[in-house]
């Protein structure tokens, strides 16, 4: 029973770290889908199913690369969940929610699920583990 109790104490101590490792884990996806959708362009236009809006289709692109680095780095955190923000909306609100909770590819709780933690990062920040903190503690050492 000791290790149990030893074992929750320290995971209960290191709650700020589980939240960091979120963040990265979220901003790598996201980079990597960035990546897939720079290196082929028509996946995106397949996945939102028009081809006349290039210039959002460019945006997301752009802001899974810049958003995604930045939020796996903790570097302008809530920027960088801010400017994505409208694309997982979009996904949810556009693409995925006619699709429903059946469909077979891509789905919608997992876009709802980015979503929410890109709002929790957007509010709270990046944690402890992020080049904010370090721009911030150097700051107040000066």
């Amino acid at each position: 029973m000791k290790i149990i109790d030893n074992t929750v104490q320290k995971l209960e101590s290191n709650q700020n770290l589980a939240y960091s490792y979120i963040r990265i884990f979220l901003g790598t996806a996201l980079l990597i889908r960035g990546l897939i959708l720079f290196s082929n362009p028509a996946a995106l236009i397949e996945l939102a199913g028009s081809d006349q809006e290039y210039w959002y289709f460019s945006y997301i692109t752009i802001s899974h690369l810049i958003g995604g680095l930045c939020l796996a780095i903790g570097l302008l955190t809530r920027f960088a969940a801010l400017i994505q923000i409208p694309v997982l909306a979009g996904a949810v609100f556009v693409v995925h929610l006619e699709q429903g909770l059946m469909s077979a590819g891509q789905s919608l709780e997992l876009a709802v699920l980015v979503l929410v933690l890109l709002g929790v990062y957007f509010l709270f920040g990046s944690g402890l583990m992020a080049v904010d903190k370090l721009i911030e503690d150097k700051k107040r050492a000066v």
